[in-house]
Order: structure tokens, then C-alpha cells, then sequence
């Protein structure tokens, strides 16, 4: 592929036009960032997504390794003087680096071969002679007897014949078009097999693949990734199969193209290189190719599950009651206010004695009625069930206008020992730090969530065995279009928050708190100028993303640029109102009702703007200083204990979706144990991912069809429940 072909080729791909892609990545290329250039370079772009430039920067930098690769192959094989016009217009068409690995091989440099050895005792014009397959009449023999060389190690017929087949063997195996065809012939028709140690899997984790083979085209990633754990413990022994001798016969037919005394020597040269070169090149490339595969899909699945829980809807305005349950060491008890500065805190002796249990009841109820208490937020973790029935019993017993809910603790205590933790909370101890987390993130969970390394969030499959660093990139990648897609409160945001706004990076969050604590609150956001180390192509890329609530400017609480104030007064002022209007409600409230009666392409041709433009303009004035995570419906909060024993085949429950995986969906329906919707359970019709039928933080309405009290397993079903019907 050449340079030039790399945007009109990503055009085709994404089904775009040039001039968008173009567009897209003369922005990128200066340094403008994803989030930015969906957001306020939609004219440029032709209002391209947020995921189709992600799509496009990934396939740009994928095309421009190609490139630079076919540069460094050609010079390669050019300094080698084995370049022919036929080689570089294969080199030239290639379009993928595989392909391009292949063409390189037999030009590539590599540790000393048997074939190698056999070139350098002469016997390369015997093999020529041998794979020339023109001779008909005579004895093998009689033609290897010539190559016979005692000072070249070459003493018998035998050894001259062996290293003539040795040279068949690898330049027969290296021929892209044979690798191309055996690779598609092993996807089709290749199967992966495994045979379980028992001594080394006493826990029966992997009884079913005890003895198991599957198709590899059928194989799912989530069984991929199983079958590679198994193997790195020891407890699996992994081979790819298929029909050997069939695909020999098959390799000899397309190299012996007519009869010739030489065809038995082809023959065992052709099956000495399948079987010691080809298969076992390609069943590592295979493996690691439906490794790098069901990888890509986990790593997908867990950034997919932890956007729907970053952006789940936040329990605003609360006083919140976080309970961080425990056993030995009690319960730990933190009440937070609506903006989660800490009221209060302690330890609740629930799971003691009696008289502990009830001195626990009469200090909550205190608690609650002092703090005017009216959300408790329960983590999910060890005992949690006897924290909830103290918390249900309470509840009741008092009248309390209070509601709770499970929410999960995952991470609570990697944040509460972390460095972070430490400098936001150092006057608190380590426990008291996990309670205010779990309180915090229902308050605000994308505020809190970005402060735990994502991977001890648990809302994947095996996120522990993938790549870890493509794993980081990609999770990175979903934060920061979380963070800009809901913008940051610059008054109150933490560093941990604000470092995944656009254009900013950890060291200028830092530097903001810091001119914060030092100068007191922004009034504006072009005052983020005078912060250390950000200038003026930062500010252009994050401004938008930060929202000043009550400031001296009215559009800094807005997703409108700074670049674009002109245009909002401008708008506001063919609407007849003015920048002062939005500091008055009733104004405000006629703007709204004007505004849903005013087309965008009419506003953008009197002003010359663009339409995409106004048109942001024009729902940013509707509803400054909104969350778009308000339309999101609230999460699911509770009054009364469900128990394991209550619960019956056929009970229709309502409950929140808290993890995803490709096999099915996980509800949290009030008790300890999440129960499963197996992914033949979601719908009447095939469905191909649970991802395309529900999201993280879902409420739904589902049947138990079935309870297994000895495994601790409920299953769990969609399609079954009745159309109207709510528990």
C-alpha cells in the first residue's frame, strides 16, 4: 500500500467519505484529541461519531505501520539484490502486515536452518533439479551420487538426498501462497483439543474440558480464554488438529504438477516440512491469533460494561449512610453529605451479640435522624446479606422515610489504600475510606469510579489473563469519553477526575486543584489559563469539557466552546433575549419554549454558522448546566430483604444488571447471590450478544427459572416474563 492510498482505503472501510476522513485526520495529526474533535469539529468531519474517529485513528496507525514496514522489507530484500519488479508489486499490494510477513519470510534473516547447512554444502542445484520435476527416466541415486563432496561433509548419496529435501522442505513451506492456503484451510477445518490433568486442577475448575474438542471457527472467546488458563496452570494439555495425512496429500498435489522419478522424494520432503515447519508455525499462529482475538473480545466487553456503569445515573441530593460490611471487625459506617463531604462515622457491631446488635440499631436510627439520612448504600461484600436484613429490619421497625440499596464494593478497598485515598482522606483510617467510597459512588459514580484502577472494578470476563497493557489502553480510551461526555464541575472535581478531560493529563490536574486550594474557586474558565503548564492548545481542547456553575460568564456552565460565545450571543440575540436573561428563571423558561419552535438551518443561514454547530448551541441553551446522565432512569433502591428460601420458580423480580459477559447477563435481584440470564434466555429471537439486548445499571423485570441452594445459582429469565406483570 502506498501513502497515498491510506485515507481513500480507511474511507472505504468505514463507509465514509475522503473528505471526511481527510478532515479527520489533518486533526488528528495536529494534535486535537477524539473527544474534542467529535465534539466541536462536527463541520470539519461531517459530524462523524466519537467511535467512528476512534475506529478511523486506530486504522490509521495500523495503515501507517504497513507502510513503514514495506519500506523496511524492501530495503531488506533490496540490499540482499533479490528484489524483482514481481516481488515489489506483491509487496506494494499488500494490505495487511500478515500477508506482508509472509511474501518476507524465505528473505528474512534467521538462526542457521537445516536448509541453511545444506545450501552451504552445494546441494541447492540438486534440490533445483529435484522440484524442476523434469525427468522421467533413471535412478535418483545415480543424480544425488554427483553432489557427493567428502570435504564438504557430504559422503553419501543418502546425506545429499537429505539435504536436498531439507532445501525443498523450508523454500516450499516459506511460499506465502502455501501459508495462505494451509491458514485457511486450518480455520475451516482445524479443531482444538484438550485432555485435563487431574492432579493439577483438584478444584475441578475445568472438569469439562477433561476431555474436549471443538471446531475452531465455533470456539468462543470466553471458552478461548478458559482453555489458555488452564494451560498456563498446568492443568490442560492444548494441540490443534486436523486430518494430517489428508492435508499432505493435499500440500503434494498443488507442488507435484506431473510425474517424474523425483515424486517420492518431493512427497517425503513436502511431509517432512508440514510437519516440522508449516503445521507448527501456524498452530502458534493460530493459537496466538484466537488468543489476540478473544482477548480483543473481553477487553471490548469489560470497556462496553464499564462506560454503561460509569455513566449510570447518580442519586443526587442525598445524604447518604455508606456500610462497609464485615464480621470480625464489624461493620464500617460512614454518612456523607450531598456534595459527599464526610458528617460522620464509625463501626456497627451487627453480627454479634444481641445487645452489640442493638446498641448498632440505636446508633443509626440516631445517626439518621441527625444527618437527616436518606439513602443508605450498602456494599455487596462479606456480610452483606445480614448488614441488608439489619438495615430492612430497621427500616420497618422505625418508619423511616429511607430507602437502600446494594451497591457493589468492588475496588472500594483498592481505593481506600491507595496513595489517592490517602491525600483526599489522610485523617480517616483505611476502613472508614472504603465506607465513604461506597457511599460516594452512588452519589456520583462516574466521579468516584475513575479513582480505582478499572480492573478491580469487576464488570468483564478474565480481564486478569488478557493483555494487560492493550487492556489499560482500552479502558483509558472508555473513561476519558465518559468524562468528556458528561464535562466536570471545575470547582469540585478531583484531580483523579479532571486528568481525563481532554488535553489534560495528571500532572495539570494537579496543578488546577493546587491554584484552586490556593485562590479560591474559577470564575471563569479562560482563569484556567494562569494554571501552571496549561496553555492555550490545552485550553482549546478541554474548555468546553468543564462546566463553572454560578460564575461571571453563564456560557461557562454550558458545553459550548469558548470559541463559539460569539455565535451563542448572537443566537440568543435573533431570539430576542440576552446573556443577562439566563441569570432570570422565567426568562430562562420562555428561552426553552422559544427555542423548540426555532429550526437550527434557519438560525445557522442568517448567521452564516454551521448547522451541527448551532444546533448544539441551541440544546446547550435549553438546558444549561444539565447532566446528561439525568435522562438515565435511577437506580434501583429497596426498603425490604429478599431471602434465598422466598424465592420460587415462577416469581417474577425486578432487579439491576451489575456484569456481562458473552455467555449471558448478571442481576442483582436483592439478595447476596446475583442470579444469571443465560444469553438463550434474553430473547425469543437469536441473539448474538447480551451487549445488543441490555446495558450495565439496567432495571428489569425477570422470571426465576430455576434455584440450585447447594451451588448458590439462580437462573434467570427474559423471554418468560409475563408482558405487564412487576413485583
Amino acid at each position: 500500500m502506498l501513502e497515498q492510498n491510506i485515507n481513500p482505503a480507511i474511507a472505504r472501510e468505514l463507509s465514509i467519505t475522503s473528505k471526511q476522513v481527510d478532515s479527520a485526520v489533518k486533526l488528528i495529526d495536529e494534535g486535537n484529541t477524539i473527544p474534542f474533535i467529535a465534539r466541536y469539529r462536527k463541520e470539519a468531519t461531517g459530524e462523524l461519531k466519537e467511535e467512528q474517529l476512534r475506529d478511523l485513528s486506530e486504522r490509521l496507525t495500523y495503515l501507517r505501520g504497513l507502510v513503514k514496514r514495506q519500506a523496511e522489507i524492501l530495503n531488506s530484500i533490496m540490499e540482499q539484490g533479490k528484489l524483482t519488479d514481481e516481488l515489489r508489486i506483491s509487496i506494494d499490494k499488500a494490505v495487511r502486515l500478515q500477508e506482508l510477513e509472509d511474501i518476507y519470510l524465505p528473505y528474512k534473516q534467521k538462526k542457521r536452518t537445516r536448509a541453511m547447512i545444506a545450501r552451504e554444502k552445494g546441494l541447492e542445484p540438486l534440490s533445483q533439479l529435484i522440484i524442476a520435476q523434469n525427468i522421467n527416466t533413471g535412478d535418483v541415486a545415480s543424480f544425488a551420487k554427483a553432489y557427493i563432496n567428502e570435504e564438504k561433509e557430504v559422503s553419501s548419496v543418502d546425506e545429499a538426498l537429505a539435504g536436498a529435501m531439507d532445501i525443498i522442505a523450508e523454500a516450499e513451506t516459506e511460499k506465502a501462497a502455501v501459508r495462505a492456503w494451509l491458514r485457511k484451510l486450518l480455520w475451516q477445518e482445524g479443531i482444538i483439543e484438550t485432555i485435563r490433568d487431574e492432579e493439577k486442577d483438584p478444584e475441578q475448575a475445568f472438569l469439562m474440558y477433561a476431555q474436549y474438542s471443538e471446531p475452531i471457527r465455533t470456539l468462543p472467546s470466553h471458552r478461548i480464554l478458559a482453555i489458555n488458563r488452564g494451560e498456563k496452570r498446568g492443568s490442560l494439555k492444548v494441540k490443534l488438529t486436523v486430518d494430517h495425512n489428508r492435508t499432505i496429500q493435499r500440500f503434494c498435489e498443488k507442488v507435484i504438477v506431473r510425474a517424474s522419478i523425483f515424486s517420492a522424494v518431493i512427497t517425503e520432503a513436502l511431509s517432512d516440512g508440514y510437519k516440522r515447519l508449516l503445521f507448527p508455525s501456524l498452530e502458534r499462529e493460530i493459537r496466538s491469533l484466537l488468543t489476540e482475538n478473544a482477548e480483543k473480545q473481553a477487553i471490548n466487553i469489560f470497556g462496553a460494561n464499564l462506560k454503561q456503569l460509569l455513566l449510570q445515573a447518580p442519586l443526587a441530593g442525598h445524604v447518604v449512610m455508606g456500610l462497609d460490611p464485615g464480621y470480625r471487625t464489624g461493620c464500617k459506617m460512614a454518612i456523607v453529605d450531598a456534595t459527599g463531604q464526610i458528617l460522620d462515622h464509625g463501626v456497627l457491631y451487627i453480627t454479634m451479640s444481641d445487645d452489640a446488635r442493638e446498641k448498632s440499631a440505636d446508633k443509626v436510627l440516631h445517626l439518621i435522624k441527625k444527618h437527616n439520612v436518606t439513602l443508605i448504600s450498602i456494599g455487596n461484600g462479606t456480610a452483606s446479606f445480614e448488614t441488608e436484613e439489619f438495615t430492612a429490619k430497621l427500616i420497618e421497625e422505625n418508619n423511616l422515610n429511607v430507602h437502600y440499596l446494594i451497591t457493589s464494593e468492588a475496588g472500594a478497598s483498592v481505593y481506600s489504600a491507595s496513595k489517592l485515598a490517602v491525600e483526599e482522606l489522610p485523617d480517616y483510617d483505611v476502613t472508614i475510606r472504603g465506607a465513604v467510597s461506597i457511599a460516594r459512588r452512588i452519589q456520583d459514580p462516574l466521579a468516584e469510579l475513575v479513582k480505582i484502577d478499572p480492573k478491580a472494578i469487576g464488570v468483564g470476563q478474565y480481564q486478569h489473563d488478557v493483555n494487560q497493557k492493550e487492556l489499560g489502553s482500552t479502558l483509558d480510551i472508555v473513561i476519558e469519553s465518559a468524562v468528556n461526555h458528561v464535562g466536570v464541575a471545575l470547582n469540585t472535581a478531583s484531580a483523579a477526575l479532571l486528568k481525563h478531560i481532554a488535553g489534560i493529563n495528571a500532572t495539570v490536574a494537579k496543578n488546577i486543584v493546587k491554584y484552586r486550594d490556593e485562590n479560591g474557586g474559577f470564575k471563569t474558565r479562560k482563569e484556567i489559563l494562569k494554571v501552571s503548564r496549561l496553555g492555550q492548545a490545552a485550553y482549546t481542547q478541554c474548555a468546553g469539557f468543564l462546566r463553572i456553575a454560578n460564575g461571571n460568564m453563564p456560557f461557562d456552565n454550558t458545553p459550548v466552546h469558548p470559541e463559539s460565545y460569539e455565535l451563542a450571543e448572537q443566537i440568543l440575540d435573533r431570539l430576542g433575549f440576552s446573556l443577562s436573561d439566563m441569570a432570570d428563571k422565567k426568562k430562562m423558561d420562555f428561552l426553552k419554549a422559544k427555542l423548540k419552535l426555532i429550526k437550527p438551518e434557519d438560525i445557522a443561514a442568517k448567521l452564516e454558522a454551521g448547522v451541527p454547530t448551532v444546533r448544539d448551541i441551541m440544546d446547550a441553551l435549553a438546558k444549561p448546566g444539565r447532566d446528561p446522565r439525568d435522562d438515565l432512569p435511577a437506580p434501583l433502591t429497596r426498603k425490604s430483604i429478599v431471602k434465598l428460601d422466598d424465592i420460587k420458580i415462577g416469581t417474577v423480580m425486578r432487579g439491576t444488571v451489575r456484569n456481562i459477559t458473552d455467555f449471558g447477563v448478571f442481576v442483582d435481584i436483592g439478595i447476596k447471590t446475583a442470579g444469571l440470564i443465560h444469553i438463550s434466555e434474553l430473547s425469543y429471537k437469536r441473539v448474538k450478544h447480551p451487549l445488543d439486548v441490555v446495558s450495565v445499571g439496567d432495571i428489569l423485570d425477570v422470571m426465576v427459572i430455576n434455584v440450585d441452594a447447594g451451588r448458590n445459582r439462580i437462573g434467570l429469565s427474559l423471554k418468560q416474563v409475563p408482558k405487564g406483570k412487576n413485583v
